[in-house]
């Protein structure tokens, strides 16, 4: 072979080599390219998964703040309806003896009209601050506002209904802080 012949060949498969080495670098490129996008999309998804997690942290924060809001404002409104149940149940025996005081008096009596009046306006400051009489003569006996002491045979009521009342019952905004002591028919 001619030198010239030999240089073609060497020529063409420096030209091959140079094909192969370029084709082997765009696929390192691409490969770079590929390892690059991954590593971006999983960033991506990482921050997403992160973002997520902050979201249900934060709206679980949000729902329990909301729900310690309700029951803060719930205890406060408790506390004002009931803050006066102390010295309500200890006024409940004064009027227990104020009206045992009334049915001893004679009715013609001044003084006995003047202490009703008295009674009354007692009663009124009571009301007024949500003290309500529990209404038990003639109804069903219900434990959640009775106490029976007794029972008798009674031909007047039916089976299970109040016969007596022996001591008043009242709700203090409508909360038994005191039941009806009563008497109840076999």
């Amino acid at each position: 072979m001619s030198n010239e012949e030999l240089k073609k060949q060497q020529a063409a498969a420096e030209e091959a080599e140079a094909e192969t080495d370029q084709e082997a670098d765009t696929a390192g490129d691409e490969t770079a390219e590929d390892k690059a996008s991954g590593e971006k999309e999983e960033a991506c998804e990482e921050a997403a998964a992160e973002d997520e997690a902050l979201n249900t942290k934060y709206l679980r924060l949000m729902a329990d703040f909301q729900n310690y809001k309700r029951r803060t404002e719930k205890e406060k409104s408790d506390i004002y309806a009931f803050a006066n149940e102390k010295i309500v149940s200890e006024l409940l025996n004064v009027i227990d003896n104020f009206e045992r005081a009334l049915d001893a008096g004679n009715d013609g009596d001044g003084f006995v009209e003047g202490m009703n009046l008295i009674f009354k306006q007692l009663q009124g400051v009571l009301e007024k601050a949500g003290v309500v009489e529990i209404e038990a003569l003639g109804q069903d006996f219900d434990p959640n506002f009775h106490h029976a002491v007794l029972m008798e045979d009674s031909a007047e009521y039916e089976s299970g209904k109040v016969t007596a009342v022996l001591q008043k019952g009242y709700l203090l905004n409508n909360k038994v802080i005191r039941p009806t002591m009563v008497k109840v028919a076999n």
